[in-house]
């Protein structure tokens, strides 16, 4: 049976339909002095033996909603409990960057190891981050998806990841785009400090060709609207953002269609207005060869 947290009802719902497997009855509660409290009035033994879990930590409660709903369909009867965290919040702190600080990634992955008999995650930013799990979380790329609704016409298109790093995100979405069709690179990156960083497009000539950019997260957009704009400024002809999680905080969606980004697409790990393609496939696909 699939069991959705609030935050991520939309892709549950989905991958309930993909794997054809009932979607649980789940009620969100808050008391009046702030505390959650979510729950799984319809589940027991004899509806299912195994409960999967869908929901991306994106926030503090979304974390404790997690361990919640273990503990629910622990107590209420499953034999085993597999957790799929879509977008897993915290992991982007994958070691402790100053003195005394702690490795969250780590300390979250520690309290929901407890409640899970297997862990699922949807492109970690840190792949890393899947051994603080026990046993270690199952990293499930879906970034191929991210050429689903790009336009079938694209000008002799480059694909640019974030960095050097991230390279081969760019080199899924193009070969799933297109088997091959289209230039890989990436932008350049300086950290000024431990919170700006400057982005700026590579070498590539872009006039006159349409740029897909790729990236896992997307959060404020700052940085990847000014890397756009330097785009125009080169000729290019259309610029097309897709990311895996579209947090886009704040204001991000208006920067970044400011600086001149055709469309922005993103999956169903993160729930919203860039949400155009789901990840429910490719969680299914992982959920049935493992079991």
């Amino acid at each position: 049976m699939i069991v959705s947290g609030s935050r991520s009802q939309s892709l549950a719902a989905a991958l309930a339909r993909e794997l054809e497997q009932p979607l649980a009855a789940v009620e969100y509660d808050r008391f009046p002095d702030g505390e959650l409290l979510a729950s799984v009035p319809g589940f027991s033994a004899s509806s299912a033996d195994r409960a999967v879990i869908v929901a991306s930590t994106v926030s503090s409660d979304a974390h404790l909603e997690v361990l919640q709903l273990q503990d629910a369909v622990r107590e209420a009867g499953a034999e085993e409990v597999v957790t799929v965290l879509p977008y897993m919040g915290y992991g982007r702190q994958d070691e402790a960057f100053e003195a005394g600080q702690p490795i969250s990634s780590r300390a979250v992955a520690r309290a929901i190891s407890t409640g899970a008999d297997r862990v699922l995650t949807v492109n970690p930013h840190e792949k890393s981050v899947c051994g603080f799990f026990e046993p270690a979380a199952t990293a499930v790329d879906a970034a191929g998806r991210l050429a689903d609704p790009l336009p079938d016409d694209l000008t002799d298109p480059v694909f640019l990841s974030p960095d050097a790093g991230a390279i081969d995100l760019a080199e899924t979405v193009r070969d799933a785009y297109g088997d091959g069709t289209g230039e890989t690179d990436y932008f350049e990156k300086t950290r000024l400090s431990g919170e700006e960083v400057e982005i700026s497009p590579s070498d590539t000539v872009v006039e006159g060709r349409d740029v897909v950019v790729t990236d896992d997260i997307i959060a404020t957009g700052s940085t990847m609207s000014e890397a756009v704009a330097i785009l125009h400024e080169r000729g290019v002809d259309r610029v097309f953002v897709t990311c895996v999680h579209p947090l886009l905080t704040a204001n991000a969606f208006t920067k970044l269609s400011r600086a001149g980004v055709e469309a922005i697409y993103g999956t169903d790990t993160i729930e919203g207005p860039a949400s155009v393609v789901s990840v429910a496939p490719a969680l299914a696909t992982a959920l049935e060869t493992n079991y």
